[in-house]
């Protein structure tokens, strides 16, 4: 499958993290009262991670989240596309049930297993000032492949 990335600048994104010249990063792309989370990076694990990372920096300034304390999160879908939904409404569940934010992620894959650990804190209202509350990942914008250059791009729409 061949992804066109779109243009890294600011008008196709409004905020990017990570390692941009390394091409591993996670970045938002506008749509219309959500917005769109997208990972990448040289693996489809990493690409997941990244996607975990974008959603998180919905929420709050990603920084000022400690990863301190360990959750592991296991899921299994029937391919990929349907995999990063329920890889980040599995997060988005973790956060509520939970009250916490999380900041670190390591994904493993084995075909169409998923397990995860995020490492975070719980949420402290006047340290990471949350801006909004995420209701779940959605099939919007949804696209998981390989762009022209062999990078996974990981990416979907979430209801906030």
């Amino acid at each position: 499958m061949s992804l066109i990335l779109p243009d890294r600048g600011a008008s196709a994104m409004t905020q990017t993290g990570g390692t941009v010249m390394g091409e591993v990063y996670w970045a938002h792309f506008p749509h219309q009262a959500d917005m769109g989370v997208r990972g990448v990076g040289p693996t489809l694990a990493a690409a997941f991670e990244q996607t975990a990372l974008a959603m998180t920096a919905v929420v709050t300034d990603l920084a000022s989240v400690v990863p301190a304390l360990a959750v592991d999160i296991d899921c299994e879908a029937p391919d990929d596309e349907l995999l990063l939904v329920d890889w980040l409404n599995a997060l988005i569940l973790e956060m509520a049930a939970r009250h916490m934010l999380f900041s670190r992620f390591e994904v493993s894959l084995d075909g169409q297993c998923l397990h995860a650990t995020a490492w975070g804190e719980a949420v402290d209202t006047q340290k990471h000032q949350p801006a909004v509350e995420i209701k779940g990942a959605t099939y919007t914008e949804l696209k998981v492949g390989k762009d022209e250059s062999g990078r996974w791009l990981a990416q979907c729409v979430v209801d906030v």
